[in-house]
């Protein structure tokens, strides 16, 4: 067992979905005492996968105390999250009548960490949250944190540098009580990204609507017959505009439909891939469609592109909502984004003496 292991560090996810942080911390050896989300379906995966609790709640719901009762007897307490990024969209900025409600979940996750002061905070986000004028409640996170005496740094990481084949920009904070904190150096650079290739060219081949016998999550979803023609008419790394006009949308003919130009694209084997989202399995989408074979990319292939690892366990059966595994999935943090994380507080740690 490592010394970190036995230094009793401990973390809580909230937000945590179906792990993605969570199984960063888990990687470095660092214990997740539980996670606390209030989408149940994540239940299983996160369990499984990370040998830790699962809570089903809101955390309008969670009190300081029930928190400070889960870390028990730690030292150092690790505080973790990323609240749902939907409420930083740029259409939520737009939209004035949302104003009061959709700062919610990052002011309660600002009263938890007042109320329970754990030793080191980490918040993941959109980058558009460094919109001060627009997104006024990053700065009152900050200033709670100040505040509250947090040694702070936060900064907007571009995914393939740190070794995950996906074209995300997040905005990652570190915060300590124990002196200044920052993330680890990135680890990659252009010249050696790793790839839409390196990630998922080893899978076998399926068709749409067909699942690998070895892995049920290897599944494609089936196509329209006229997505099936519109697929097999898309180059390499091409997109709707390379189709014939019988193809092609009635949104796509209109000037405002040019300001899409990678919707029913296909990803290519030599670049990291598009950002996940909920709809990643989708082929009309985004640049979703396999680099060669003529489907959208299956949810194994997603899982991966987020650097969830091969064995990674999103179902109990063969029977399962495709469409509620898509979510998870894209919704989660890049498993090795949150091991970049972990990596970075215990260098802190140990630079510290703390453990």
């Amino acid at each position: 067992m490592s010394d970190f292991k036995l230094s009793k560090p401990k973390v809580i996810d909230l937000f945590c979905g179906v792990g993605g942080l969570s199984h960063g911390f888990v990687q470095e050896d660092i214990n997740v005492l539980a996670g606390i989300d209030i989408d149940e379906t994540c239940r299983f995966a996160f369990e499984r996968n990370n040998n830790s609790k699962f809570i089903s709640k809101s955390i309008t719901e969670i009190s300081a105390d029930e928190i400070t009762e889960i870390y028990g007897d730690s030292n150092i307490k690790i505080l973790v999250g990323c609240a749902p990024c939907q409420n930083f969209s740029s259409y939520m900025f737009k939209d004035k009548e949302k104003e009061s409600n959709k700062w919610k979940l990052l002011y309660e996750f600002s009263r938890l960490i007042k109320n329970v002061q754990p030793e080191i905070v980490s918040m993941e986000n959109v980058a558009q949250l460094l919109n001060f004028k627009k997104a006024p409640v990053f700065q009152d996170f900050l200033d709670n944190l100040t505040d509250l005496g947090y040694y702070v740094h936060y900064e907007v990481v571009y995914c393939p540098d740190y070794g995950i084949p996906q074209n995300r920009k997040r905005l990652i904070l570190l915060a300590s009580k124990f002196g200044d904190i920052k993330l680890i150096p990135k680890t990659h650079t252009k010249e050696n990204y790793i790839t839409v290739k390196d990630a998922i060219g080893s899978l076998s081949p399926i068709k749409d609507g067909e699942k690998d016998k070895n892995d049920i999550i290897h599944f494609s979803r089936k196509l329209t017959p006229k997505n099936k023609k519109r697929i097999k008419a898309t180059p390499y790394g091409g997109s709707w505009k390379d189709w014939s006009e019988d193809l092609k949308l009635d949104c796509h003919k209109k000037d405002s439909g040019k300001s899409y130009p990678s919707v029913y694209g296909r990803m290519v084997w030599e670049k990291p891939s598009p950002t996940m989202t909920t709809h990643c399995i989708g082929y009309g989408n985004g640049r979703f469609g396999h680099p060669e074979q003529d489907r959208a990319i299956s949810l194994r292939e997603a899982a991966l592109l987020q650097t969830f690892p091969l064995d990674y366990k999103f179902v109990e059966n063969k029977d399962y909502n495709s469409t509620v595994i898509a979510r998870q999935i894209g919704n989660a943090v890049p498993v090795k984004l949150g091991q970049v994380v972990a990596q970075s507080i215990k260098a802190h740690l140990k630079e510290l003496g703390k453990v």
